[in-house]
């Protein structure tokens, strides 16, 4: 299978009173293309900040970041931003649509940011939306403002989709929807998924799991068998 990240001995800290802190000190991991990855962990022991660092919304104070070949490490804020925009989505637990735009409309938004975007109306109808296109977000259950959100990352064709605690604000049968949403997702498009959550049983449904604490990884796990969404228990 195909490497399509590889960090090398990342390092990102902070000054605070006492000295550094550090948010990650010397990780080094792999991720393969096309496959679901769940990153777990405490609050604050560094799961958002790799996140973070791997979709280029912050940056590295040293190693190596290796993308699809190329270490995006070195890249200046333009090069940055064309490496988001070009190759990667985020979802996040708030779903942050734009409250004035239909649900479509709010997907096209996705899709104006794309060199190769799919088909609206397909994608749409994907994530169980065709029948609610013409709605507005306070129309819509929270589940289904996360599809939207969904939908809104998934047109625009990108290689990976960054998910950070994608049902954290969902209760448990919108949760598991939404999730197995993503991992049909990934079978469809063959896109792949790194997800940061508190969940741990939602590591049943990934191929690969990191468990970090205090900046570092602490365990790192490939499942040979991966449950369904509908499948794993809910914590």
């Amino acid at each position: 299978m195909k490497t399509l990240y590889e960090a090398k001995n990342l390092i990102k800290k902070y000054k605070s009173g006492e000295g550094d802190l550090f948010a990650l000190n010397n990780v080094s991991v792999v991720f393969e293309a096309e496959k679901i990855n769940t990153i777990l962990g405490p609050s604050g022991s560094g799961k958002t900040t790799l996140l973070n660092m791997l979709s280029g919304l912050d940056y590295v104070n040293s190693g190596e970041l290796i993308f699809d070949g190329v270490d995006i490490a070195k890249y200046n804020d333009k090069k940055m931003t064309e490496y988001r925009r070009n190759n990667i989505g985020f979802i996040f637990q708030s779903y942050n649509l734009i409250s004035t735009l239909t649900v479509r409309e709010n997907v096209e938004l996705g899709a104006y940011l794309s060199k190769n975007p799919l088909d609206i109306d397909e994608v749409l109808e994907q994530v169980g939306l065709e029948d609610h296109k013409g709605k507005y977000p306070h129309q819509l259950s929270g589940g289904q403002q996360q599809r939207v959100a969904i939908a809104r990352v998934l047109v625009k064709n990108p290689k990976v989709i960054f998910c950070d605690e994608p049902t954290g604000a969902l209760d448990e049968k919108s949760g598991r929807n939404i999730l197995e949403l993503l991992q049909n997702l990934n079978k469809k498009y063959k896109t792949t998924l790194i997800m940061v959550t508190h969940n741990p049983n939602i590591a049943n449904m990934s191929h690969k799991v990191i468990t970090f604490n205090s900046g570092e990884i602490v365990k790192e796990v490939t499942n040979d068998k991966v449950m369904s969404a509908q499948e794993i228990e809910w914590a």
